[in-house]
């Protein structure tokens, strides 16, 4: 594939519906060069917005909670360069459940995939990244331990602060990294997962998160911030 110098590219993980597939969306819409990975069986609209854009948009096939498709996805990209790497990936548990009465196995679906995969993901992918880039994750406002005052959703919240602590760990290990690391927090948005009664249009949150995304280009380190660009405390 051949790219002008000054075009920016992006990997973007887990981007085959919701959040994700409207960042790929607006990237697009900005002239990006953009690869959006979605599983095999949920590709469809990847599909149909790359007839949109056949010049900038490239679908791949990959499962974040599998390690052998993630590898298969970073070999055949191994070859490439990326200004972004951003992870998109989430499940939750029936809203109602604690800690008390959540099954070990839902438990272990929602920590896998909210946390051990994302970090996975990022840990195999991130060779891809040009020493000058960005790697992000999509976390939450929900994952601060300082903003749980009412205790409610709390195995996904555990999921998104042990998503934080593990993004810290990898930020305390790669220090001398001169790449922007992000923790971004999308806000409470109208998706199938964030529910018909969501404070935000994915049009109010998703535009203005890549606006934050754009701002802390060249600004090494860990960021926890919200998709205003406020930081969010731990």
């Amino acid at each position: 594939m051949t790219t002008h110098s000054t075009q920016k590219t992006a990997l973007l993980i887990g981007a085959s519906r919701g959040l994700g597939f409207a960042m790929a969306v607006e990237y697009l819409q900005r002239g990006w060069q953009v690869v959006a990975t979605g599983r095999d069986s949920s590709k469809d609209r990847l599909n149909q917005i790359a007839e949109q854009f056949p010049s900038l948009l490239e679908v791949e096939t990959v499962d974040i909670t599998d390690p052998r498709q993630v590898n298969e996805l970073h070999a055949r990209l191994a070859h490439r360069r990326f200004d972004l790497l951003f992870v998109n990936a989430g499940v939750k548990n029936n809203d109602g459940e604690t800690i008390a009465d959540v099954s070990t196995d839902e438990f272990i679906r929602v920590m896998v995939t909210n946390s051990l995969s994302p970090m996975r993901a990022i840990e195999t992918l991130q060779d891809l990244v040009a020493p000058t880039g960005t790697i992000g994750v999509m976390s939450s406002g929900q994952g601060s331990i300082t903003n749980n005052t009412n205790g409610n959703y709390e195995v996904y919240r555990g999921s998104k602060a042990a998503l934080n602590m593990f993004m810290r760990s990898f930020a305390a290990r790669h220090s001398g990294d001169s790449r922007t690391l992000l923790l971004m927090a999308p806000g409470w948005v109208r998706t199938d997962m964030g529910g018909p009664e969501a404070r935000l249009s994915i049009q109010e949150s998703i535009p203005a998160l890549i606006g934050t995304i754009e701002a802390h280009e060249g600004r090494s380190g860990l960021h926890y911030l919200d998709y205003l660009g406020k930081t969010v405390p731990w």
